[in-house]
């Protein structure tokens, strides 16, 4: 035979064959996950839930003026948009938690930061927000209701205090997380204070920022219904008050689930800003 047309056994001449690369398992620890196995385990655990609620309603296992089924609340919630003014009470919401929210994001932003890089400002600042965090916001209400009256502003005042104090405390947290190694550095190359806070400091710790706010926004939907209580007359938690008391648990479900959903959307949103400005995080 040619030498050309020869075939050489990798046997021969002491070659290994490329091994294939291991199937990668999805349950290893930390591991990463494709986004169609992700969306899959997503739709699973969002219809696992779903499943048993219409199962226990159907079957009569609670009766359903305390359970009513996934099919009687969206009859309700098409009668709440067609009839009962759910655009008005959804863009109320909306514009309290976003009031409340991004005013205690302002405040509690240079709050925090200061309270993590100096040890003066954290002593003056995290005592007194430790003391307050504790106070329920829902006995600020007669308060807010003397002070503020009970227009707007009261409204939005629970949702600050709701969110504020606990804010701050996370923002410094976040802070003092930045290692000390980029703040000496910094010192070393002479680089003044206020250029190590807003170039060092503040970039370094933006991620964490970031999530914190996430976190903190589900607080803000949290003491909506609080706030709302507060002599209104519009909004989700009001509808949601006001379906109490006459027994009209669909709308409640209903009304629950809205705001399930404003701040899973509003969370999405956060989480796709997050990795639009740091990339680098998600490729490591």
């Amino acid at each position: 035979m040619n030498a050309s047309t020869t075939e050489i056994s990798p046997k021969r001449t002491g070659a290994t064959m490329p091994k294939r690369a291991a199937p990668q398992r999805q349950w290893t620890i930390r591991g990463a996950l494709g986004r169609r196995p992700y969306a899959a385990y997503a739709i699973l655990g969002v219809a696992t839930p779903i499943l048993l609620w219409a199962f226990l309603s159907e079957a009569a296992i609670v009766p359903k003026i305390f359970m009513p089924g996934p099919w009687d609340v969206l009859k309700r919630f098409w009668s709440w948009i067609a009839n009962e003014g759910f655009a008005g009470d959804l863009g109320i919401s909306l514009e309290r938690v976003s009031l409340g929210f991004i005013s205690s994001l302002v405040i509690a932003l240079p709050l925090g930061l200061l309270a993590g890089t100096f040890k003066p400002a954290e002593a003056i600042i995290e005592p007194a927000m430790d003391f307050i965090r504790y106070m329920p916001a829902v006995a600020f209400v007669p308060l807010m209701m003397l002070w503020c009256g009970i227009g707007e502003l009261s409204k939005v005042s629970i949702i600050f205090i709701g969110t504020f104090f606990q804010m701050v405390l996370m923002f410094a947290d976040d802070v003092r997380k930045v290692p000390l190694q980029q703040i000496e550095a910094a010192q070393t190359m002479g680089g003044t204070r206020r250029e190590i806070v807003y170039r060092v400091i503040f970039p370094s710790a933006a991620p964490a920022l970031l999530t914190t706010c996430r976190i903190t926004l589900g607080w803000a939907w949290t003491y909506l219904v609080v706030a709302e209580i507060v002599a209104a007359n519009s909004g989700l938690g009001y509808a949601i008050l006001k379906a109490q008391r006459f027994l009209q648990t669909d709308k409640i479900f209903a009304g629950l689930i809205v705001i399930g959903f404003l701040g899973l959307i509003q969370d999405q949103l956060l989480r796709a800003l997050h990795h639009a400005l740091f990339p680098y995080l998600r490729r490591q």
